[in-house]
């Protein structure tokens, strides 16, 4: 990492500084190294005031907030000038070991540590009526319907859909971890008409959203491919506790002692939103199996309208295989010490029916059974393979 020095003017240059907090500063490093001509860089809006960085103008930069030009001339053109005191000394320990804290319940709802510290402050979010919010279950398809609905609000410019990572064009409300800014501070920097992603239950989304009659886009995905998924994530975010064997994990899944809690419960509960509140309800399934007439129903449901060869070109450029390779859509731009890719890629497969490649016959009996019990009476119907 570079080095850092006081700011001043030198011959011939002009010079200008932007405080970054140390993880902010790790994130812009490694996407700069990346993206060295990117016009905007993840974890600039809301950074804490922790690091000076005096950045050189003969490359000229993204903005900040407030219009600053910043300069960059290399992720390594910084002097140090000073010890990191006490806090930011923390603050580095945290960041480099998560220490994969318990979760925490939250009105009998288990949520990373995080998380859970995020809900009071996310009492001051107020919703606005042109909001759209993204509502899944984790493991659902989140970032995929995250960057078809990004593409159609920038009226499928490819271009404009890389000026920053998903995590940034799509605040994630109850997002916390430790030197990041928040998805609340994130989300201050967002211009209107503004999209937002959650994973909440109910019980725990703010009641604004509701008030407001904000439309959301709620994607639900089959149970067992859910689980899997889920198991490989615990693997690679570090913000989980260690989701020990797959057996085990499996039997906390079923019992909703996961993070977020149950999914069958989260399904219904949105399902029955849906009948009194404008929530646009989707099938991973069926956006795999179709996802042009998929996106051809939330352009419906958002009011918009886009020529056929653009929706074409969205379903191209927001498949799987394409997202996955995209750094503005992978996640590889967040520093390992909070998602591993080593361990798993966060994009991993994106498949319908893959549960079958690691439940074993015993597991999927159980499953089924555990499944019957606690969907009898749903009218929901998942399709669990293609």
């Amino acid at each position: 990492m570079g080095t850092l020095e006081s700011g001043g003017a030198q011959e011939g240059e002009e010079r200008e500084q932007i405080t970054l907090s140390l993880a902010a500063a790790v994130v812009l490093r490694r996407v700069m190294e990346k993206f060295p001509h990117s016009q905007s860089h993840p974890f600039l809006p809301g950074a804490n005031p922790s690091l000076a960085l005096t950045l050189d103008s003969s490359h000229i930069g993204p903005t900040t907030p407030s219009g600053q030009t910043i300069a960059l001339h290399s992720p390594h053109s910084a002097t140090r000038t000073r010890e990191p005191d006490s806090r930011e000394l923390r603050n580095m320990e945290l960041i480099q070991d998560t220490s994969r804290p318990p979760l925490e319940y939250v009105k009998g709802v288990p949520l990373i540590k995080y998380f859970a510290e995020a809900l009071g402050p996310l009492q001051s979010f107020r919703a606005r009526a042109d909001d759209l919010l993204i509502s899944t279950y984790p493991k659902s398809g989140t970032t995929w319907v995250s960057q078809i609905l990004d593409m159609i609000y920038q009226g499928g410019d490819l271009e404009k859909c890389h000026r920053a990572p998903i995590f940034m064009r799509v605040p994630f409300l109850e997002f916390k971890a430790p030197g990041i800014p928040s998805g609340l501070e994130t989300l201050k920097d967002t211009p209107a008409p503004r999209l937002l992603k959650t994973h909440l239950p109910l019980a725990l989304l703010p009641q604004t959203l509701l008030d407001q009659k904000v439309k959301v886009v709620y994607v639900a995905r089959n149970a067992k491919d859910v689980a899997v998924s889920y198991y490989h994530f615990y693997h690679m975010a570090k913000v989980h506790p260690d989701p020990g064997t797959w057996d085990s994990f499996l039997e906390k899944f079923m019992a909703g002692e996961v993070s977020y809690g149950s999914w069958y419960q989260h399904v219904q509960e949105w399902w029955e939103l849906s009948h009194t509140h404008p929530v646009l309800y989707l099938f991973y399934e069926d956006m795999k199996e179709n996802p042009k007439r998929e996106i051809q129903k939330i352009l419906e449901f958002v009011g918009r309208s886009l020529p056929e060869e653009t929706v074409d070109l969205m379903v191209q450029h927001t498949s799987f295989r394409e997202m996955k390779k995209n750094p503005m859509t992978n996640y590889t731009t967040v520093p390992q010490e909070f998602m591993d890719h080593s361990i798993s890629p966060f994009m991993r497969k994106g498949m319908a029916g893959d549960w079958k490649t690691t439940f074993t016959v015993a597991q999927n009996e159980r499953f089924d059974a555990d499944y019957a019990e606690k969907m009898a009476g749903c009218s929901l119907s998942f399709r669990a393979e293609l």
